[in-house]
């Protein structure tokens, strides 16, 4: 049986700040004009059977950093419990920028994550705004897939190999409109990818509906399948 997690003032007082935010955003957003959002969750090869993990570093992989941070604050929300930590790596990583593999390994060794969830913009469809009115003749389209997703342009918890690539990126969480994103779960004894999470979302007007509608749905099937509690 794990052990009950040793809480982190610092953090909790940011976790605390960013469920308040999201609560307000429900409010606001929680009549049924939201945005449509679908999740699958499905296990990884020799996954399945993993006990639930308590202490979650929590990763957003963007090249803005202001985005990464403001995701992976509403992700945490999300998942925290009475036996969930969720660690916002914004906060925990010594060096915000380049997100990397080694400042990613030495957050999970500070904090003792057992386990990291690391968030992908995989493909964003939103209408083009230009001179401050929405351009409604047309739409801009991001596809992640276009710069390598299947040929190792992400590693080990999903950070980018190739930054000349990644700082051209879209940002993960300017989410408006139509998106894809994928969630990863990592158990950081390997590391070992034991889970992952597609999620879709449809019809997002507001960013700050977006994050609370896909972090929510993210959330969903990582407590049905029991790796958070």
């Amino acid at each position: 049986m794990r052990s009950s997690p040793v809480r982190d003032p610092q953090s909790a007082s940011a976790r605390q700040a960013a469920t308040l935010l999201l609560l307000g955003t429900l409010a606001l957003c929680g009549c049924g004009g939201g945005p449509q959002v679908r999740a699958t969750g499905a296990w990884q090869e020799g996954g399945a059977g993993q006990k639930s993990f308590s202490r979650v570093l929590v990763v957003g992989v963007s090249p803005d950093v202001n985005q990464r941070c403001a995701f992976e604050q509403f992700m945490a929300a999300q998942m925290e419990s009475d036996s969930v930590e969720a660690i916002v790596s914004c906060f925990a990583v010594k060096k915000r920028e380049p997100l990397t593999r080694e400042s990613i390994e030495e957050a999970v060794a500070a904090k003792q994550a057992d386990a990291v969830l690391a968030t992908i913009l995989v493909d964003r469809e939103w209408n083009v705004e230009e001179g401050g009115s929405r351009d409604t003749r047309g739409g801009a389209y991001y596809k992640a897939t276009d710069a390598g997703l299947a040929t190792g342009y992400y590693g080990v918890y999903s950070v980018p190999v190739v930054y000349g690539e990644f700082q051209t990126a879209a940002p993960i969480m300017t989410l408006t409109g139509d998106v894809q994103v994928t969630s990863k779960l990592y158990d950081t004894r390997g590391p070992a990818l034991v889970y992952t999470v597609e999620t879709e979302a449809k019809g997002i007007t507001t960013r700050d509906g977006g994050l609370a509608a896909v972090t929510e749905a993210i959330a969903n099937p990582l407590r049905g399948d029991k790796l958070i509690r």
